[in-house]
């Protein structure tokens, strides 16, 4: 029986991946978009406030040679977040028959990295012999800081920043995110040790929240509260879950895995005023199914993390738009995931064969 196609009236940015989860997009799109949805391709994320990512690869050495890549490129995620100067949010997809690897999370936490600056765009180095290393402010090097004086073989360097603007940012889409969940929010540093560095974003938080969330978070009876990194893993270790933990880069990454399955978890880059994001599954490539693929072997990859990726780039499409096909849209945008959902916990694999 033929169909009417559900109307995306605005444009969506479509990023493409690599290995494994470049042929299961690839699945997703012949069988679960194109046939339903209307396409139009974009130029920008920035443009058009809504991109949908495939998993790519960072690459190493041997990927430099498997993909003939002139340079070691950094991270893709990391060029594209600092470009958006967004905010990553993951959150699992919860399901009853999933066993967790922290039996008391029962709802879901909803972790943001910051995804400016830091590790993404630190530069570091090897020191080879003797000498002082520094950092130098300023054209004339007019303001210097000693960071250390090597007098043996050597050893390794590092240097990492932020700027005001991004921090300031990461605040907003973190207390944006707890608000519209009307969950309480932590922020998480070591403010103790890095005093100035750490201690930059919990000021900064403090004032934001105080001018601009401290009424809202009251009304609508939720909270926000600094705490050192330490102190927040032993009260999420004994929590339930139902809140915001916004985290400097990789802090909340390796508390990730207490859900159990990152083929579970939705990924999503969101900007300081919730319009722009970007949508992803939380997991990489899957490398070792694609060797398997390549090979001409079968395998067996959970689709749904890339599916509910789809799923909440047009749900938030649909959100912005004004036309009157957007409420079909956000219909089965959040209709199908629970489908999805309730499929898994009842025993059938969401799963494409290759």
């Amino acid at each position: 029986m033929a169909f009417e196609k559900i109307k995306v009236p605005n444009p969506i940015v479509e990023m493409d991946g690599d290995e494994m989860t470049r042929v299961i997009w690839q699945m997703i799109k012949d069988k679960l978009i194109f046939p339903f949805v209307t396409v139009e391709s974009a130029e920008a994320t920035l443009k058009y406030n809504v991109a949908i990512k495939c998993a790519t690869i960072t690459p190493d050495e041997a990927r430099m040679q498997e993909f003939n890549l002139k340079h070691m490129w950094r991270s893709p995620n990391g060029t594209i977040r600092n470009i958006l100067n967004g905010t990553v949010f993951r959150e699992p997809i919860m399901c009853k028959n999933v066993p967790r690897l922290v039996p008391g999370w029962t709802k879901p936490i909803c972790f943001g990295r910051h995804a400016f600056g830091d590790q993404y765009r630190a530069t570091d180095t090897v020191i080879k012999g003797a000498g002082k290393l520094k950092l130098v402010l300023g054209s004339n090097e007019e303001t210097q800081f000693e960071v250390y004086n090597f007098t043996g073989a050597g050893g390794v360097a590092l240097s990492m920043y932020n700027t005001d603007e991004s921090i300031r940012a990461f605040a907003e889409a973190s207390m944006n995110m707890a608000y519209q969940k009307k969950w309480p929010l932590y922020l998480s540093t070591k403010n103790t040790i890095l005093k100035k560095y750490d201690g930059r974003f919990k000021d900064i938080f403090q004032e934001v929240y105080e001018y601009a969330w401290k009424s809202k978070f009251e009304e609508s009876g939720i909270w926000y509260e600094h705490r050192l990194v330490d102190d927040m893993v032993a009260y999420a270790l004994k929590s339930d879950g139902a809140y915001v933990w916004a985290c400097k880069n990789y802090d909340g990454i390796c508390m990730l895995s207490g859900f159990g399955s990152l083929g579970l978890m939705t990924w999503g880059g969101v900007c300081s005023d919730g319009k722009i994001i970007e949508a992803e599954a939380a997991h990489g490539t899957v490398t070792c199914h694609y060797r398997v693929h390549q090979k001409g072997g079968e395998t067996s990859t959970n689709s749904i993390a890339s599916i509910f990726a789809w799923t909440r780039g047009l749900a938030h499409r649909a959100k912005l738009d004004v036309e009157s096909g957007k409420i079909t849209c956000m219909f089965h945008c959040f209709a199908f995931p629970l489908s999805l959902i309730r499929l898994n916990q009842y025993g059938s694999k969401v799963q494409f064969r290759f």
